[in-house]
């Protein structure tokens, strides 16, 4: 791994997301965190009072520059001897603007912070969150607001397990898993019930995994969301890997996924790999 950016809103959450970005490039041997913050300058609406501030761009952007330098300034005592700490600021849309970042910075994967408190906290600062996570076609590790960097020594892949090996990105799945080296457990979560996954799609994920001596585990639960986040805590995963599925319009708008309602709610980082 080379490059790892870590999109901020200057936050305590993010800081926290940052140092474990720091932590991981220790781990991984990444030469390089970039601090990235899209700042957006909100077009006035002609039909809003006169009396709306007006924000200038250069003051904006001073804003965010400012907020980066101090950023870095704070995080450089903890980098790696051989992490290069680079900072970038965008008048942008972060979640439509991600992946050219990503692109333009070759990076291999974005690490954010989550809250998971009060309403609003999720609002403000999950938001942006959830929404890279589902637009980004990079890897992103979203870490909770109390999650400390330890080492990723025992990685949880939580799927449904139909159809995940014909829309899983293997490559970068592969990628990641030989980079950790960590011991593999899939998890399937069952509602009390329902019928159960056939054999050839146990069979084909297996032929998928050959290679990392995944351990697989069928746990019934009536709360797909709560079982997952219960079983990556009581077993001590170091990082929950999700590959979100792709939803309708209805759900998109009106229901938070599988995917953000735990990210939400576990301690354990969350890594998503789009499928």
């Amino acid at each position: 791994m080379k490059t790892i950016i870590v999109p901020t809103d200057f936050s305590e959450t993010a800081y926290n997301a940052a140092r474990y970005a720091i932590g991981l490039a220790g781990q991984t041997g990444a030469t390089r965190i970039v601090l990235y913050h899209a700042y957006e300058l909100i077009v006035p609406i002609p039909d809003l009072p006169t009396a709306v501030p007006m924000v200038n761009m250069e003051d904006l952007k001073a804003a965010s520059i400012e907020g980066l330098e101090k950023m870095k300034r704070l995080l450089t005592p903890e980098i790696p001897a051989n992490t290069v700490l680079d900072f970038r600021a965008d008048n942008h849309l972060l979640a439509a603007n991600i992946d050219q970042v990503c692109k333009d910075e070759q990076a291999d994967l974005v690490v954010m912070g989550i809250t998971g408190g009060s309403q609003l906290e999720e609002i403000l600062v999950g938001s942006n969150t959830v929404d890279v996570v589902k637009s980004s076609d990079f890897p992103v590790i979203v870490v909770p607001a109390q999650a400390a960097f330890r080492p990723v020594r025992k990685i949880v892949f939580a799927c449904d397990l139909r159809k995940v090996a014909k829309t899983t990105r293997k490559d970068v799945l592969y990628k990641l898993l030989d980079l950790f080296q960590a011991e593999l457990h899939v998890l399937n979560i069952q509602k009390e019930g329902r019928e159960h996954i056939h054999p050839e799609e146990n069979q084909e994920l297996d032929n998928m995994l050959h290679n990392y001596n995944a351990h697989y585990h069928f746990v019934d639960h009536p709360n797909t969301v709560e079982g997952i986040t219960a079983f990556a805590e009581n077993s001590g995963a170091d990082l929950l890997l999700i590959i979100p599925k792709k939803h309708g319009l209805f759900d998109s708008i009106f229901k938070r996924s599988t995917t953000s309602r735990i990210a939400f709610n576990t301690h354990v980082p969350l890594l998503s790999i789009h499928e």
